[in-house]
C-alpha cells in the first residue's frame, strides 16, 4: 500500500514536471519573440527531454532492481529467505546464527556486531507485512537479550505495522532498503575484488 501511494505520487511529479516543461517554454518563448511556432517547437522539444529522462530513470530502475537480484528473493520460500538474510549480514559484518524453523520466540535471526545482539523478524511476501511480524520481534528481544528489533521484507509494511515499530524502536526494513542493502554488499564485494 505505502509502496503503490509512493509510485502514484511519483508519477504525478513526473506529469506535473511535464506540464510544466510544455507550458513554461511555451510561454517564455512566446513573450521574447511574439512566435507561437517558436514557441510550439520549444514546448516540444521540453517535453521531448521530460520523456527521455522519464524513460531514462525507469530504465536505471530496472537495471537497479535486475542487479540486485529482488526476482530471486521474490522466488525464494521463507526459509531460504532466512538463510539469505544470514549470509547478507555476514558480508556487513555480523555474526549471524539462523534460529530453529519451530519455537524461535519470535526471531528468524540473531545478529552480533561489536557487543551488540540483534533480533531479526524476515517475512518474504508478496503482500505488505502487518502488526504480528513486529509484535514477534519485539517479543523476542528480552528472550535472546537483545539490544534492538528489526523486521526485514521483500515488501512493505502496513500503516500500522510502521506505527507500532515507531512506538516500539523496531527497525523495519522494507524493499527498498533491502534492495539497496544488497546493491552496498554487491558494490563494496566488487571493490575488493578489483582491489585484491
Amino acid at each position: 500500500m505505502a509502496r503503490r501511494r509512493r509510485r502514484k505520487q511519483r508519477s504525478s511529479i513526473e506529469e506535473a514536471i511535464a506540464g510544466i516543461a510544455l507550458i513554461a517554454p511555451f510561454f517564455y518563448i512566446y513573450s521574447v519573440t511574439g512566435s507561437i511556432g517558436a514557441s510550439a517547437c520549444a514546448s516540444i522539444l521540453a517535453v521531448a527531454v521530460v520523456i527521455a529522462f522519464i524513460i531514462y530513470r525507469q530504465m536505471a530502475a530496472a537495471a537497479r532492481l535486475r542487479n540486485s537480484g529482488i526476482a530471486e528473493i521474490d522466488k525464494m520460500d521463507g526459509h531460504q529467505f532466512e538463510r539469505y538474510l544470514g549470509h547478507l549480514f555476514r558480508a556487513q559484518g555480523y555474526k549471524a546464527e539462523v534460529t530453529q524453523a519451530s519455537g524461535d520466540y519470535g526471531a528468524d535471526l540473531v545478529l552480533t556486531k561489536s557487543g551488540h545482539r540483534i533480533v531479526v523478524q524476515a517475512k518474504r511476501y508478496s503482500k505488505n507485512v502487518g502488526l504480528k511480524a513486529v509484535q514477534e520481534v519485539y517479543g523476542a528481544v528480552a528472550y535472546y537479550r537483545a539490544s534492538s528489533a528489526w523486521v526485514v521484507t521483500n515488501s512493505d509494511y502496513t500503516e500500522q505495522a510502521y506505527r507500532l515499530a515507531r512506538s516500539n524502536n523496531v527497525r523495519l526494513i522494507n524493499r527498498e532498503q533491502l534492495i539497496e542493502m544488497i546493491l552496498q554488499v554487491k558494490q563494496r564485494n566488487s571493490s575488493t575484488k578489483k582491489a585484491g
